[in-house]
């Protein structure tokens, strides 16, 4: 559940930040969080779907002075759902479907904002 993940390059990857309702933490939404990645895994991963991995993040509130031009907009607590498939059309496929939808659901009930968007991989790499 909390292993590392490899990638082929080529992959698909969804960025979602999620917002949370004023007086909601992290704490409340982590079964729903939980049990909608874990929807993921296991009804839509590898061949069965497209999905090839994710993770979640919390922003620490970290802004980088070096790596930032301008001050954030976004810069408020939040959260990332990162996820990484074969193909876009993998991903919405997944999503449309009844079972994600109602995870999806719990946690949307909770959060002031969700937002996701595709990226296609350009470049990979790790030190030797």
């Amino acid at each position: 559940m909390f292993g590392p993940i490899t990638l082929p390059f080529g992959a698909k990857m969804l960025f979602n930040t999620v917002s949370l309702k004023p007086g909601v933490s992290f704490e409340d939404v982590e079964m729903a969080v939980g049990e909608m990645c874990m929807v993921v895994k296991e009804t839509y991963g590898g061949d069965k779907g497209g999905f090839l991995g994710g993770q979640v993040f919390k922003f620490s509130g970290f802004l980088s002075d070096q790596g930032s031009l301008t001050k954030s907009k976004t810069d408020d607590a939040h959260y990332a759902i990162v996820t990484y498939w074969n193909s876009f059309e993998a991903h919405e496929r997944s999503h449309a479907d009844r079972l994600f939808m109602e995870k999806f659901s719990a946690l949307a009930r909770m959060c002031s904002d969700t937002k996701e968007l595709g990226y296609d991989m350009l470049w990979q790499g790790a030190p030797r």
